[in-house]
């Protein structure tokens, strides 16, 4: 992952407290937490604008700006064409309401590398689900930026881009300042680590996208609109940058913890909190300090602790415990780094798991603002996938099969299905499941193969006109794989011959 300096970048402002300024000095050039803006990202959401993402949109003027720019851009013929694919590619992965679709293409520009290549940053399999779901989108994305010039209006909406950024931070970096204040951290311990800040105000306003990536890196994406910047949510991503490696050492002590997730089990909040002790007492703590200290200091404590009761409701049960360790932390000089330990290591376990089965939790949960992207179980078609890649055709299509009856992605599923029988030999049924797969598949490079594969068979029953058919038409379906193109040529400038032919010919 690059990370540009300060003084390279007149778009980023790393934010600093007077204390802080001697550790950044001294960390060659680390940077803590900083606002930043991404042409990858302006490129990503531009191009969802481009194909229909309308949520919120009267609320920007330079969304509105940008997207006029846009709109003249798209008039070229090459432009409208790329446009075209990517916005089928677009409809045909739409999946639930506009936000969910935000947060999809949000965290897939933040696992790409900078345009034009947009290169992934990460192998597939490293990569969260969210965002492998929509891979497809990349190489067709690079068709739109290079034809509608993408580049020269990222250049010319960079100014404003600039204005917000120095708009938001001050009222960014107060907050850093008052959070490290009342933590009393220590400024050692975020070598390799970093908060970043996207500002994109191509997105609506309503939705504030934060991640977690490989624990190390935090990133938030919000679209600025004065005079709110969703400052609670910038302040909870910050405190789990600051507060998650707290709990890398405790693993015996949140051993001792696990009784109080019994009663959890029927609570609205997510699975991962009940399985995962140190993911729940990192979240009733950060929960517990917001509580504590409020956008509104002279909150009554009357409402102070109904925002306790709520969180426990929702299945955060240990908030109110964390609060009341709070309010003597805030009378003494020790740091919540060193008082941490202790107030673990002092929990009242087996009353802290009565209280929790005492609570009447609450029928549904707000979706936690910090998502971890940790990579998915495999699934039946990936597994397939791996086993025909080793060679063990039969178990590659059982599990093609199971992926099909489990609903799966059904056009890789087919794909599978036909290159098993293909090495199996029955032509027939490769055929049949190769157009199968043409057929259910919105994915242009799955498509290309498929076309291709068809041609190679018809090749091999000596049908070269309908052969040549399929390599023109695996040319024509957007994918721009090197690898699929020069196969297409290939097989139109002479018929296709398996390996052990060829070297028996030569």
């Amino acid at each position: 992952m690059t990370w540009r300096s300060l003084l390279s970048c007149s778009f980023r402002i790393l934010i600093l407290s007077a204390a802080m300024l001697s550790w950044v000095c001294a960390s060659a050039g680390q940077e803590k937490v900083s606002l930043d803006v991404s042409e990858t990202l302006f490129s990503v959401v531009a191009a969802m604008n481009v194909c229909g993402y309308d949520a919120e949109l009267s609320s920007s003027p330079i969304r509105m700006e940008v997207r006029e720019d846009l709109a003249q851009a798209s008039r070229a013929p090459d432009a409208a064409s790329a446009q075209q694919k990517m916005c089928r590619f677009y409809r045909d992965h739409q999946q639930g309401d506009s936000a969910q679709m935000l947060a999809r293409y949000v965290s897939l520009a933040l696992n790409l590398g900078n345009p034009p290549d947009f290169t992934p940053k990460l192998p597939e399999s490293d990569m969260p689900p969210d965002s492998t779901y929509l891979l497809g989108f990349v190489p067709v994305l690079k068709q739109y930026y290079a034809a509608a010039n993408m580049h020269a209006i990222w250049l010319k909406h960079q100014p404003q881009y600039a204005a917000l950024v120095d708009q938001y931070h001050e009222p960014v970096a107060k907050m850093i300042t008052a959070t490290d204040t009342y933590l009393r951290m220590p400024l050692t311990g975020f070598a390799g680590r970093s908060f970043t800040i996207y500002l994109e105000p191509m997105t609506a306003p309503g939705q504030v996208n934060s991640r977690n990536y490989l624990q190390d890196y935090y990133y938030l994406v919000v679209s600025p609109a004065a005079p709110n910047l969703h400052m609670d949510a910038i302040r909870h991503t910050y405190l789990h940058f600051v507060l998650d490696p707290l709990i890398a050492k405790r693993a015996t002590a949140l051993a001792l913890l696990k009784p109080i997730l019994i009663p959890l089990q029927k609570a609205p909040m997510a699975e991962d909190y009940k399985l995962d002790t140190g993911l729940l007492v990192i979240e009733c703590l950060i929960r517990a300090i917001e509580a504590r200290t409020p956008h509104d200091s002279k909150l009554p404590a009357k409402d102070r602790q109904e925002m306790i009761q709520h969180d426990q409701a929702e299945g955060f049960v240990l908030t109110g415990y964390f609060y009341n360790q709070l309010r003597d932390f805030e009378k003494g000089p020790t740091g919540l780094q060193s008082a941490f330990p202790e107030w673990l290591h002092n929990m009242d376990v087996d009353h802290e798991r009565k209280l929790a089965g005492e609570i009447q939790f609450a029928p549904s949960a707000a979706p936690e603002v910090v998502r971890a992207a940790q990579p998915a179980a495999p699934s039946k078609v990936a597994l397939a996938e791996r086993e025909l890649s080793s060679g063990n055709a039969a178990t590659a299509e059982k599990l093609a099969q199971e992926a099909l009856a489990a609903n799966e992605d059904q056009a890789q599923a087919y794909f599978v299905l036909a290159r098993a029988a293909s090495l199996s030999g029955n032509m027939q049924a490769a055929q049949e499941n190769f157009q199968k797969a043409l057929d259910t598949s919105k994915d242009p490079r799955v498509e290309a193969w498929c076309h291709i594969y068809l041609g190679r068979i018809l090749d091999l029953q000596e049908e070269r006109e309908a052969a040549v058919a399929q390599y023109q038409a695996a040319l024509k379906t957007g994918d721009t794989s090197a690898d699929s193109r020069n196969a297409a040529e290939r097989g139109l400038k002479e018929p296709y011959q398996p390996p052990q032919a060829k070297q028996q010919t030569q």
